[in-house]
């Protein structure tokens, strides 16, 4: 074994802060999430709202990468990209994906599956209008997300064009390649570290409309 790999062997951590019992967790899986959101971002986590998207293609090819949730409502977790992205096009064929939010703070993770569709063009402009106007610019210049390009000057010409055809104080407009996705889950998993590996893992599946709470083995 290689010095890495045995350095990647010894790398390792005991949770020590808690547990998860049946008792203590919420029989409303989302109103348990903004319990868990709320205590991270009470403990200073490093944004707290990164989660990992992944994704596949329509022929089963995975992909992952780390998006923000920028809402909870109605039972979905949505967020925002351009719709000609990798995910974009993955979610366009397959609109399944599975989100993975860690809070190594807390030695917690929340892992969600489910079914997801856009949101409407009031939603994502209502939340694009929110971004600061530097975010705004960067969609248009980002519009051909993941293609390649020559340089980084590419992208910084096209940014100064952008400046100058909406100056400081004129309104962006939402971009008709950028908008939001809402996942709607059918699984919601809760896992608590614990010492000795021996974790804490609740998970809500639906059950009519109602939510079943089970335990899996760590």
């Amino acid at each position: 074994m290689s010095k890495e790999n045995n350095r990647l062997a010894d790398l390792r951590e005991n949770y020590e802060q808690g547990g998860l019992t049946e008792a203590e967790i919420s029989a409303d899986p989302f109103l348990q999430f903004e319990n868990w959101l709320s205590e991270a971002i009470e403990a200073g986590v490093t944004e707290p709202n990164a989660m990992t998207l992944a994704t596949a293609s329509s022929e089963g090819e995975p992909s992952a990468r780390t998006v923000l949730l920028k809402g909870l409502e109605d039972g979905s977790f949505s967020f925002f990209t351009n719709y000609n992205s990798r995910k974009g096009q993955d979610l366009e064929a397959n609109p399944r994906a599975s989100l993975v939010i860690h809070w190594r703070e807390l030695e917690r993770q929340i892992i969600i599956r489910g079914t997801v569709s856009r949101t409407t063009r009031e939603e994502s402009d209502s939340y694009f209008q929110s971004r600061p106007r530097s975010s705004r610019i960067g969609a248009w210049v980002s519009q051909h997300q993941t293609s390649a390009i020559t340089d980084r000057s590419h992208i910084e010409e096209l940014e100064e064009q952008l400046q100058k055809k909406w100056p400081e104080g004129s309104d962006v407009p939402l971009p008709p390649f950028w908008g939001g996705y809402q996942v709607k889950p059918d699984y919601i998993e809760f896992w608590q570290g614990r010492p000795s590996r021996l974790h804490d893992r609740l998970v809500f599946t639906p059950n009519g409309s109602d939510w079943h709470l089970g335990r899996l083995s760590p």
